[in-house]
């Protein structure tokens, strides 16, 4: 009892540590910006804007929908709407295929050579393709979203159940559990922490391609504004956009790291 009351004081004071190293990192690093630009002024604002300029034009893009059309918010809701519903229905697609495969010897060898086709393929490779096929519209561009979730969540998933030990199929075998019982209470168990690591890269992929989508063809969303800002000489919003990337993606990483506490978490606790 009193070696894991240590061992978690030990690991909250390791937490603080971290936050307070990570804080003050990012404090010397935005006085440096600043510095250089608004400070010293040895970068000029038409090139590298200041801190302070760019916080400006963070909080006024809240209601103000000029230069490009929209306000951050509605260009941060069109991007999170499209990169969701690829990241929904690329999971829903993926994570199915990726166990029938490593599970079914015979599907796998006839799935296998079309997928490896395609897994090498960036999905940014994909978006002069999906434009050509279905315009600059919603779904041309949730569609190259959906492939780079498909793949990247596929191979975790097939991973992870490969790497189901042997032993533990032959015991299931032998108390005389069925092949779908023991996928289902031995594989996929065990093929967790795979998945869920395929869930945080897939989400990754997901927001690096839509973002890579609107910089390309698009009418609304964060690629687009910073698109329109570079044309429009506004480095203050591209910065704005990057730090709103930046911020959703944090977010979106750790809503999804609760789950995977929680989903381990719950695996452990029931071992």
């Amino acid at each position: 009892m009193n070696e894991d009351i240590s061992i978690d004081s030990v690991q909250k004071r390791e937490k603080s540590g971290y936050i307070i190293i990570s804080l003050i990192s990012l404090v010397i690093g935005i006085f440096l910006w600043w510095l250089f630009t608004e400070g010293l002024g040895t970068i000029s604002h038409k090139i590298m804007p200041g801190p302070i300029r760019v916080f400006q034009s963070f909080f006024s893009k809240f209601y103000v929908s000029a230069p490009d059309g929209a306000t951050l918010l509605q260009h941060l809701g069109s991007s999170l709407q499209i990169t969701l519903l690829g990241y929904v229905i690329g999971v829903a697609i993926g994570i199915p295929l990726g166990i029938v495969m490593a599970w079914y010897p015979k599907f796998d060898l006839f799935a296998r050579p079309v997928f490896d086709l395609l897994r090498p393929i960036p999905g940014i490779a994909w978006i002069p393709v999906m434009i050509v096929l279905f315009g600059i519209g919603l779904l041309s561009k949730g569609m190259v979203v959906f492939l780079s979730v498909f793949v990247a969540i596929t191979i975790n998933t097939y991973t992870g159940i490969q790497q189901t030990k042997s032993v533990h199929k032959w015991v299931s075998h032998t108390f005389g559990a069925s092949n779908i019982y023991t996928l289902f209470h031995v594989a996929i168990p065990t093929a967790l922490p795979m998945l869920m690591t395929g869930l945080r890269v897939a989400l990754g992929a997901a927001w690096t391609t839509i973002i890579a989508a609107e910089l390309l063809a698009s009418t609304k969303g964060i690629g687009f504004m910073i698109q329109q800002s570079r044309g429009l000489f506004r480095p203050d919003i591209i910065i704005v956009g990057m730090i709103a990337i930046g911020i959703t993606g944090s977010v979106l990483g750790w809503l999804l790291g609760l789950l995977e506490k929680r989903v381990l978490k719950g695996r452990l606790s029931k071992e």
